[in-house]
């Protein structure tokens, strides 16, 4: 076994690097001449604030312009409880600053909701500006005397502070990876890459988006605390909407939501100004060299963490995913030459008894004039496979969504087992068991393979349990970059995570995009043991009818919005209405 799979090593290399990096920073703290020294920790606290950043901009995908505003908030707390001679010392001021500035975060992220990108940039910057103004007419607490933020004692020099800011930064650093490899760091990828699929895993997109800003203004909130540690006199200059702007153009160029890369961006909000001044040239144009690589890298697509990162796991993508792009599990090949074009599901009657694990009734979508559904009913048994098909437009696609809870708006019931699902949202329909795949990619490609099952799965997995599930489908290792396979793989990731979640009703919609046909028969072999291996009803809307015929015993077929025929698959298959519905697909239904 690799070293980097070995359980004890990914349990421990993170705090052996966050020792590492404690251990240069008691070397610099000596070795360093005092101005550099000083720098050094400007470089500290920016690379705390640009680390936040990463969170709220890098990973959920929100434009935020006023980080420097919350550490603004980190240092109004400092300043106002040393004024105050509060208990607990600068230590515990600072964590006060950082819980402070994640509360205003929440409060500046609450429009996020339902603003995006330039709208949501502009909230932000206006708030910014707001902040900007305010801080200027009230200054910090203790300024105008001139009284002095007392460091702890065990730090009062530059050099002891500055060993102080790198174990606060290693503490901050570790706290990010354990996030970003969790649930939230999950939520935050996916959100970014599309709300309704975060939305269909159970995780609720509000709070993501929120979870995003606190943690990223908390970390704010520490760098200002920092900060005003470090100059001991903060002043409203220190936080300006200019310096937040030049701020997050740096963490896009740098990638900050990789940790080493918010660091390279402390160094060079330090390292730039600097040069620029030995060179004799004003420090302002600091902020022209920021803008000019902020365009660099949205206009490439590409940040400078990104890039280097891609260059690194490029030959480890082909080792691990690439080579099993099209792989299904070993047993694949007997169970494919099984499965012919000819060969139907057949009806389990037992199972057709069942207890209904979906009923609708009387279900009805209006848009306007048009219905796009009409009076839709039928009932899924529990443990059963059901087919629903119908031309293109015939209101397959809406009927997934009103269900789901996407189109909340209809007429008529839905019931999962006996709980009408009326008024819940698709994250709440999601966490009782109905769970969907979509027909375009939802698969955030930031995540690896197992963290995205992990996150869907939404329950606690041992990694037998994802191996195994991944295997069953034939989807590449855990351990492999989902941004390195190709589309069909991300379909069939998508409903081992989906079938990891044990629910009690799985719609597919159209899971065989984007597969061969050998692969579809393959397929085809694996759904048809879900209702027994794992437990699962399925709905299964394709238009590949082959894997229709081989897979569902029973069929419903909607057309103009309004269920054609509903029962077993012959005799659905059969029905003059159905093979008139189809038209040129007349020659696939004899």
């Amino acid at each position: 076994m690799p070293l980097a799979d070995r359980p004890w090593f990914r349990a421990t290399w993170p705090f052996a690097v966050a020792l590492a990096g404690i251990g240069v920073g008691a070397i610099l703290s000596s070795a360093l001449p005092g101005y550099f020294v000083f720098l050094a920790i400007s470089a500290v606290t920016a690379a705390i604030a640009i680390l936040g950043l990463g969170i709220v901009t890098g990973s959920a995908g929100m434009i935020a312009l006023c980080q420097l505003t919350f550490a603004a908030v980190g240092a109004w707390i400092v300043s106002l409880l040393n004024v105050m001679q509060a208990p607990g010392g600068f230590l515990v001021w600072l964590l006060l600053g950082g819980i402070a500035a994640g509360l205003v975060g929440i409060l500046v992220g609450l429009p996020a909701l339902r603003l995006r990108g330039v709208n949501l940039a502009v909230v932000t910057l206006g708030f910014a500006a707001a902040a900007d103004v305010t801080l200027v007419q009230i200054q910090f607490p203790g300024s105008a005397d001139g009284t002095a933020i007392e460091r702890p004692a065990m730090f009062s020099n530059d050099r002891q502070f500055f060993f102080l800011s790198i174990i606060v930064l290693a503490v901050c650093a570790l706290g990010v990876f354990f996030l970003q490899r969790g649930r939230w760091g999950s939520s935050w990828k996916a959100v970014a890459f599309s709300e309704r699929g975060t939305a269909a895993a159970g995780q609720s997109v509000q709070s993501a988006k929120l979870t995003a800003f606190a943690v990223s203004a908390a970390l704010g909130g520490i760098s200002g605390g920092l900060l005003a540690g470090q100059v001991q006199l903060p002043f409203a200059s220190s936080f300006t909407p200019l310096q937040s702007l030049a701020l997050y153009v740096l963490a896009i160029m740098s990638g900050a939501h990789l940790i080493d890369m918010s660091i390279f961006g402390g160094l060079l909000w330090v390292l730039v100004p600097e040069l620029l001044k030995r060179w004799g040239v004003p420090q302002d144009w600091g902020f022209v060299v920021f803008g000019v690589l902020g365009v660099q890298a949205l206009t490439s697509g590409t940040n400078l963490g990104q890039g280097i990162r891609n260059l690194l796991y490029r030959r480890a993508d082909r080792r691990t995913a690439n080579a099993e792009l099209s792989a299904l599990p070993p047993d694949a090949g007997t169970d494919a030459a099984a499965i012919t074009t000819t060969t139907t599901a057949t009806v389990d009657e037992a199972a057709l008894d069942g207890a209904p694990v979906l009923t609708v009734e009387g279900l009805t979508v209006q848009f306007g004039a048009l219905k796009a559904l009409d009076d839709v009913s039928f009932t899924v048994p529990a443990a059963s496979i059901m087919g629903l098909i119908g031309p293109n437009g015939a209101g397959k696609s809406t009927f997934v969504d009103a269900i789901s809870g996407f189109l909340p708006k209809h007429g008529g019931r839905v019931l999962l087992g006996d709980r009408d699902l009326a008024g819940l949202s698709p994250t709440r329909r999601a966490r009782l068991g109905l769970r969907r795949t979509f027909q375009q990619d939802r698969v955030p490609p930031s995540l690896t393979v197992g963290a995205y099952v992990r996150f869907v799965a939404r329950r606690r997995l041992a990694t037998a349990d994802i191996d195994e599930v991944l295997a069953f489908f034939g989807c590449p290792p855990a351990r492999s970059r989902l941004s390195s396979v190709d589309v069909g793989t991300r379909r069939l990731v998508e409903v081992a995570a989906n079938v990891a979640a044990r629910p009690r009703l799985l719609i597919l919609d159209e899971p065989a995009a984007g597969l061969s046909h050998e692969e579809h028969l393959a397929l085809a072999a694996r759904l048809r043991e879900l209702p027994t291996r794992y437990g699962v009803a399925l709905i299964i809307i394709e238009h590949d009818l082959d894997l229709v015929r081989s897979v569902c015993p029973t069929l419903t077929v909607l057309d103009f919005g309004r269920v054609l025929a509903t029962g077993p698959q012959a005799e659905v298959l059969a029905n003059p209405d159905v093979v008139k519905a189809y038209m040129g697909e007349t020659e696939l239904l004899t």
